[in-house]
């Protein structure tokens, strides 16, 4: 979208999210969010995973392994000002951002509550753009008219990268497809990994296999797992075989 001065004004579109677990979202909710005025920053961060050896008793500590790289993840401050117009629209617009971190109707009704995915555009830079979830909002209002309607508020947002490609993969290779991508922590085994993405545990070689884990019992906390898409669970007689 374009203001009258001819800049593109930066925009968060909401999206239904996917009741079936997939890496896509269903249809957009409502028209976009758009910005009064266009962010003055933003902060995009990425990470890369490392699992460090030590090794007991050695000077020299040994070689860190990769385990995979994090999901982006956008900070920004969306400015609201109404004070020419006296009217209700930064509180319509705060109200608007408040239910990125609500289960839409439709996720609720499908028993699969969750807040709807998002993406921030702005423009062609599309290295801030990616489908996401907000985790966090701040809303600071600083103006009000004499009857408590808001009139200026500065909302902080934190988007956290949901789909996007998965590491270490390569579209092209026919390679094994993963249905997400999972986080070690302590506490973590891979029957209860599988237990809780197919409700069965005794399908965890599975993911073994996808992530090429010779030791079940050696999980480190922090890893990066690969978790199939469910198509890809073994069935009958096959996954007899494998338990």
């Amino acid at each position: 979208m374009r203001s009258r001065a001819g800049k593109v004004a930066a925009q968060l579109q909401r999206y239904q999210p996917p009741t079936s677990g997939g890496s896509q979202p269903g249809g957009t909710l409502g028209g976009p969010i758009t910005f009064m005025f266009n962010p003055q920053q933003l902060a995009l961060t990425k990470s890369a995973n490392w699992i460090p050896h030590v090794v007991r008793g050695a000077q020299d500590v040994g070689v860190a392994e990769f385990s995979g790289s994090g999901p982006r993840t956008l900070s920004l401050e969306i400015f609201l000002d109404a004070t020419d117009t006296h009217s209700r629209t930064v509180q319509q617009r705060v109200d608007s951002l408040l239910t990125c971190c609500v289960p839409t109707k439709a996720s609720i009704a499908a028993k699969a509550p969750s807040p709807p995915w998002v993406k921030f555009a702005w423009g062609q830079f599309q290295t801030v753009s990616f489908y996401s979830y907000v985790s966090q909002i701040n809303a600071t209002y600083s103006l009000f008219d004499p009857d408590g309607t808001p009139l200026r508020a500065t909302c902080s947002l934190t988007l956290h990268e949901i789909s996007g490609a998965t590491p270490g993969q390569n579209p092209t290779s026919g390679s094994r497809s993963a249905r997400r991508v999972h986080t070690l922590v302590a506490g973590d085994s891979l029957e209860l990994l599988a237990h809780r993405e197919y409700g069965d545990p005794t399908v965890w070689r599975v993911i073994a296999e996808a992530n090429d884990i010779d030791d079940p019992l050696r999980l480190t906390a922090g890893r990066q797992l690969l978790l199939p898409a469910p198509e890809e669970l073994p069935t009958g007689e096959d996954r007899h075989v494998r338990r």
